[in-house]
Order: structure tokens, then sequence, then C-alpha cells
């Protein structure tokens, strides 16, 4: 079956729940389509624990581009969505329709992913959604305002806060956007937005009373140096990835790796 984003609303009318991972070249997106996910998104996290950056800021429009193509190429039925890098698509409405085209012209994508839900990004992202391209919001903890917040640390967590995440939500369905992730924010808050919408809410960190969870790759295979609070770690390869190279070398040195 074809995944496309039409069945996303459907499957949360019918009680199905949808998981979500990231993939970020072909191997990895060959193992998580193979693994069965709903979606594949291409992430801006790839650039902290694939390109070494701190941040997500860092990562270009372009460089998202070239490991979209790669992770294209790997998947068959499933919906692949790329996250919109920092400043893509803030500066106006035109910038935002320019890279999210470009991200299905030049890719086969089929989706974007857009952050925030302030008056002004709601209109451009109903102006993206307008132009014919499925947009998933992103509210919460929204990776590219890190520096607004000082750190990731959880959001929603006054009333104050609460009420303005769950507003976002709202203006965000309205836009048009075909689902939201919820990222890092008091559980009861993410049950009551879920409850709130029609479309499905995709959760990280957000407890489980979401339509759908989404998780790191790198985080979930335990192939990360630093993980969040809130990833689970499914199995550690980095520790037998590294443990496979030492026996490697070793074998090399002592002269007893034989091909």
């Amino acid at each position: 079956m074809v995944v496309n984003v039409h069945q996303f609303a459907q499957w949360k009318r019918a009680g199905r729940t949808i998981a979500v991972l990231t993939a970020w070249d072909y191997l990895s997106a060959q193992m998580v389509q193979a693994a069965g996910t709903d979606i594949v998104l291409v992430g801006d996290s790839m650039a902290m624990p694939v390109m070494g950056h701190e941040t997500t800021i860092p990562l270009t429009l372009e460089e998202i581009l070239h490991h979209t193509k790669m992770v294209r190429r790997a998947i068959q039925n499933t919906l692949v969505v790329v996250d919109l890098p920092f400043l893509t698509y803030h500066a106006s409405r035109s910038a935002a329709l320019l890279a999210a085209g470009r991200v299905l012209k030049e890719t086969g994508a089929q989706a974007v992913k857009m952050e925030g839900g302030y008056p002004d990004m709601v209109e451009t992202i109903a102006s993206v959604v307008r132009a014919g391209i499925p947009v998933m919001g992103h509210v919460g903890l929204t990776p590219q305002s890190v520096y607004t917040f000082g750190s990731f640390q959880k959001q929603g967590k006054t009333d104050e806060d609460a009420k303005r995440i769950l507003g976002e939500a709202i203006a965000l369905e309205d836009a048009g956007v075909f689902s939201i992730v919820l990222e890092h924010i008091p559980s009861d808050l993410a049950r009551k937005i879920s409850e709130k919408l029609t479309i499905p809410t995709i959760g990280i960190g957000a407890g489980p009373g979401c339509d759908g969870q989404v998780l790191v790759t790198s985080d979930l295979w335990g192939l990360s140096e630093w993980q969040p609070p809130f990833a689970k770690t499914y199995v550690n390869l980095r520790e037998q990835a590294i443990e496979a190279a030492q026996q490697f070398c070793e074998e090399v040195r002592s002269h007893q790796f034989k091909l």
C-alpha cells in the first residue's frame, strides 16, 4: 500500500497509531522502511549526530536536499517528509514556497515539516499548503528556536505556555497541515491537543496520548554519543560497532586477520 497524507486523518479516526522514524542516507532509509515505519522523516536532527553540529541551525537547504535524495532512492511506498532547515522559510512566504518546492521537485519527497505556530508562521505555512505542498507542523520544543529557549528544555509547563501551544496547534490545523509534531511537552497537554484536533499528533517526549510517535533513529539504535532525556534506545549499536572495529584492528596488528 502506498502511504499518502490523506490517510492519516482516517487512521486517527480509526484509532490506528502512526510510527515515524528518521533517516539520513540510503542505508538508514532501507532499514527503517524494512521495519515498517509509516513515515520516514528526513529530519534536521541529522545536523547533530550525523554531521557533528551542536544544534540543528547550521544545516543548509543544499545539505538536506543531498541527504533526502539518498533517502528517497531507498523508499518505495512509505511517505517521505523533509524538515525545512532554519531560515529557509522564515524570511518570507516566497522563500518558504521556493524551499518547499525545491524539496518536492528535486528529491521526490511528498511533504515538508515546518516549525512554529505563531501568527506569521501560520500564514506562511498556509501559503505553502495552498500551493499544493503538504506540510507537517511542529510545536512545543522547536529545536530551531533553541537560542530563544536557552536550552532543549521541556515547553508548556506553565498554564500560559500550555494555552499558547494549544492555540498554535489549533491554528496550524486551520492552516491545513496534515499532522503536527508535539515535542517535549507535558503528557497531559499533548493528550489534550490530540483530543482537540481532527488531524493526528506525532509525539516525541510528549507521552503516550498522541496519535503517533517519532524517534530519531540514531537514538533508537544507540548510535549517538549524547541522547536527549526523552529518547528511547532499543539497542546499543555504537558500543557493538566500536567493539567490532577494535577486534578488526587487533586481528590486523597481530597478523590474525584472514579474508
